[in-house]
């Protein structure tokens, strides 16, 4: 069964940090690119972050470079996404995607 379980979101201050997990099984996750999305309350679902098979290759949307950093770890199966420098417009439905599926999703709420 294809999968994709996420941890580490909850409500944090602005400014603060955060780092999200999301664990693939039933999948070849070591040779595919990996994704984290976000939906806001009434907007869209939106591309945050991507990252190829080995790690080497990543792209930011313009609104969380220099302060979100997506990685993986392949022997462990899971990718994260660490963001710092915490903004009340960060608050949103965090998504990790790949091997055509996504996860279930995870809120995170930035406010003090």
């Amino acid at each position: 069964q294809v999968q994709l379980v996420q941890s580490g979101g909850g409500l944090v201050q602005p400014g603060g940090s955060l780092r999200l997990s999301c664990v693939a099984s039933g999948f070849a996750f070591s040779r595919s690119g990996m994704s984290w999305y976000r939906q806001a309350p009434g907007k869209e679902r939106e591309l945050v972050a991507v990252i190829n098979t080995f790690g080497e290759s990543t792209y930011y949307a313009d609104s969380v470079k220099g302060r979100f950093t997506i990685s993986r770890d392949n022997v462990k199966n899971t990718m994260y996404l660490q963001r710092n420098s915490l903004k009340d417009e960060d608050t949103a439905v965090y998504y990790c995607s790949g091997g055509d599926t996504w996860g279930q999703g995870t809120q995170v709420t930035v406010a003090s």
